[in-house]
């Protein structure tokens, strides 16, 4: 896991792509997710001039917008010997790394009364080329106004041509839009900024054939779907909400390449009806689809489960890469790259949506006749697959660095975690549950598990090899950490196996290297023999670094892999009771809170990795790796080892924090309270264990099937103690 924080801060991105991916609109604002400051904006000044920011950033606003659901206020006053500035950061998310090429800055401008066209702010663009940053020179805003009104909504268009003294070779570049004081008239002035984009040269799309919608009310929230072909080359879909069925108003917008909205009304025991509309580039709109109507109710605990792990079961299922239907890295992203382990994770959740009637087996047996046929064909290293393949094309995609261009064995058995249960799953004598069966077979007969050991004699497996570079990234496998299924599924196999001795010469290796790695890792040498001993927050801890890590080290091998049936002579009972004393220090460190993070607490834990305001990280239940980040899968997918305490966090999340937090696929990836941020992705390692493990909870569903594979059971009784 080390290796995947570090490896985007340490290469550089391959942004070359063997089939090119879709492009996104480049835009610094259109919505933003949480009431209050606006996390990607910077605002400052100097008296007696005045801007109104929170915590030097500019205030969002739901009094005026041109999109639904709000725009940033620049409320200023320019005096004489006084200053004021801000600006709008472009938010480049990951995988966010094609985008249109801009040819004019624009965006819509609401002007209050009062403010006359010079008293307008200068503006200026800036941007990172080669690391080197640099901004344009200021120019009148006011001269760039289609025409000058106030009270209403006018357009602002702004060719890049106009910006001088600017330096890059790309658009991309343009990370920036400023705006600094001009007049010194000394009044106060307020103005809305809404949908501010470099927009590409586009054509408006006419004779656009709005979709029908469908919708199904939850406790606080509708959820719409549409049909989203042949929407391609729209701008948005427009959300419109009515409590009357008469008067509409807009609510929300989302991107066409997603057919589901999720509208979070807050309301429960109330009647809404819904329409939309397809907004070309240029926001005219097309005639409203049909109108339907859902009703919120309060739900029980167990259909708040169910909701739940449906939400969460749609990412792997509506959005899924559609050629080879296996799961993207994560959403929004790139749209035709997917995680291997992600989409194994996904595999155990499709089981768990045949399971609950989310959908019927026919439809699964035909997604999974299109996984293994995909997987079959796919580019793999001594059978081992890569960590990011491209869906149109089953080659690698070097998303990390050219480095990592071939094997990534942690990957795989992440993959195959999910293969051996779905190989388990499709038990019925029809022709295609057959062949879904053999195939998985023959995939997971060709892995070579003993060729990444490196060495004949080596006591470790690794993680990558490069077919150009060989062992370059020379990371070998040490436990404590998400990769013990590695260990036990190279063990398991029946044609390329390793010695079951080397689950104790590897993964729990007491080899100095092993233990200066885990000391590395927790920053403490607790756990650096593997087995720990010591007590955090009155919990005893026997296997562990530090005082047990991040969250996923107890979900991610373990989706499948029922630590129930697995001890080893580190554990006292089993590691099922070990893995409920980390995720119960991680809980009561969350109580306790140390730092004083907003929103910690009984309701509000489990640190693990996720995305969040500084890029993608593990949080855990110490000082150096707690910095406010808190991701809805470290509480969720900790059902089996807490129930009690996961439930009081998902009712928490979804009733105080849906409105930010709860989307089209359930929960977004995290959020930070501190910093007033919420991921704007889900991530499709954090998604499935959602699902998957609050099943693992009820029924025991994926535990059972991924256990009963001869393989496994075989590697169980050769590894385990009884």
């Amino acid at each position: 896991m080390k290796l995947r924080i570090i490896f985007c801060l340490l290469v550089i991105r391959c942004l070359s792509a063997p089939a090119q991916e879709p492009e996104y609109d480049h835009i610094f604002f259109d919505n933003g997710l949480m009431a209050g400051r606006y996390y990607y904006s910077k605002a400052d000044y100097t008296s007696p001039s005045y801007i109104q920011n929170i915590e030097n950033k500019l205030p969002v606003s739901e009094k005026e917008y041109f999109t639904a659901k709000n725009s940033l206020l620049l409320n200023y006053v320019s005096a004489p010997n006084g200053s004021w500035s801000a600006s709008i950061l472009y938010h480049d998310w990951r995988g966010k790394d094609f985008v249109k090429e801009g040819k004019s800055l624009d965006f819509k401008l609401f002007i209050k009364s009062g403010t006359e066209a010079e008293e307008l702010p200068l503006i200026a663009i800036g941007a990172i080329n080669k690391k080197e940053t640099t901004t344009s020179s200021f120019i009148n805003l006011n001269d760039y106004i289609s025409q000058f009104k106030q009270e209403e909504w006018v357009s602002v268009s702004i060719p890049l041509s106009e910006f001088k003294n600017l330096s890059y070779t790309n658009t991309k570049e343009i990370k920036e839009v400023l705006f600094k004081q001009n007049s010194q008239d000394g009044k106060e002035h307020t103005l809305y900024i809404d949908q501010v984009e470099l927009s590409p040269i586009q054509k408006t799309v006419s004779n656009v054939i709005v979709p029908a919608i469908k919708a199904k009310a939850y406790e606080r929230h509708v959820d719409l779907w549409w049909d989203k072909s042949g929407l391609e080359n729209i701008k948005y879909i427009k959300i419109y909400r009515s409590e009357d069925g008469r008067e509409f108003k807009q609510v929300g917008i989302q991107y066409p390449y997603t057919g589901r909205y999720a509208d979070f009304t807050n309301e429960p025991n109330k009647t809404f009806s819904y329409r939309i509309a397809c907004v070309n580039y240029d926001y005219s709109e097309s005639q409203p689809s049909n109108i339907v109507e859902a009703t919120t109710r309060y739900m029980t605990d167990e259909q708040l489960l169910d909701m739940v792990q449906e939400a969460s079961f749609r990412y792997y299922w509506d959005g899924a890469e559609p050629n080879s239907g296996l799961a993207l890295e994560n959403i929004p992203g790139r749209r035709n790259m997917i995680a291997t382990g992600a989409s194994g994770f996904g595999m155990m959740a499709i089981v768990t949506g045949v399971e609950r009637g989310y959908i019927t087996r026919e439809e699964a047996i035909q997604r999974f006749k299109k996984i293994v046929a995909f997987l079959d064909k796919a580019e793999t290293f001594h059978g081992g697959y890569a960590h990011f393949i491209d869906g149109t094309t089953g080659k690698v995609e070097p998303f990390f660095g050219m480095r990592d261009n071939g094997a990534d064995m942690v990957e795989t058995s992440f993959l195959f975690q999910g293969l051996l249960t779905a190989r388990q799953y499709f038990d019925k004598n029809s022709d295609d549950e057959k062949y879904i069966r053999n195939t998985i077979t023959k995939l997971w007969k060709n892995i070579e598990w003993d060729w990444f050991k490196k060495t004949k004699d080596s006591k470790y497996l690794y993680w990558h090899w490069s077919p150009d570079q060989e062992w370059v990234i020379n990371h070998n496998l040490i436990g404590w950490n998400e990769t013990m299924i590695t260990y036990l599924l190279a063990i398991a196999s029946p044609t390329h196996g390793i010695g079951k001795d080397m689950y104790y010469s590897g993964w729990a290796s007491q080899e100095k290297l092993a233990q200066d790695y885990r000391a590395d890792w927790g920053q403490t040498r607790d756990g650096a023999m593997y087995s720990n001993g010591n007590t955090y927050f009155g919990v005893k801890l026997d296997v562990g670094v530090s005082n047990g890590g991040p969250l996923f080290f107890i979900h991610y091998s373990y989706l499948g892999l029922d630590p129930h049936k697995i001890k080893d002579k580190y554990v006292s009972e089993n590691y099922f009771e070990n893995f409920r004393n980390i995720a119960l220090i991680n809980y009561r460190y969350c109580v306790e809170n140390p730092k004083k993070n907003i929103g910690y607490g009984a309701d509000n834990w489990g640190l693990t990795a996720s995305d969040g305001p500084w890029g993608y990280r593990a949080a855990e239940p110490v000082d150096h790796q707690d910095v406010g980040t808190m991701a809805p899968t470290g509480a969720l997918a900790s059902f089996p080892y807490l129930p009690e305490q996961s439930m009081a966090a998902l009712k928490n999340y979804y009733r105080n924090y849906g409105s930010f937090l709860w989307g089209e696929y359930g929960f977004r990836d995290a959020f930070n309270l501190n910093e007033n941020w919420c991921a704007n992705i889900y991530m499709g390692l954090n998604q499935a264990p959602v699902t998957v493990m609050i099943e693992n909870y009820r029924t025991g569903l994926i535990w059972n099937l991924f256990m009963k594979d001869p393989d496994v059971q075989r590697m169980v009784k050769e590894v385990f103690i009884k």
